[in-house]
């Protein structure tokens, strides 16, 4: 699976999004500050949309080929807020 563009974003309460039909991914900037295995996670994640838009089963099937570990990664992300929040500036 490829993505023909991807971009780089800050996003209020998307960690990632997808366009399916311009195959185009795009990351939350606020993914820079997380471990990295956060920002894989996202972007396989991304990339599985481009071959099942929702969440189902078929989903959870295809991310678990490319990342059996992906549960672990995932509730590592959502433990930390989306936004950056207020920085006082």
């Amino acid at each position: 699976m490829r993505a023909a563009g991807w971009g780089v974003k800050q996003m209020r309460t998307k960690w990632g999004a997808c366009n399916t039909d311009a195959r185009r991914i795009l990351l939350n900037l606020e993914l820079a500050k997380k471990p990295s295995a956060c920002l894989e996670y996202i972007i396989a994640h991304e990339l599985v949309h481009l071959l099942e838009r929702k969440h189902g089963e078929r989903f959870v099937a295809l991310i678990g080929r490319v990342m059996p570990d992906w549960r672990g990664k995932r509730d590592l992300l959502n433990s930390y807020p989306v936004g950056r929040g207020d920085w006082g500036y």
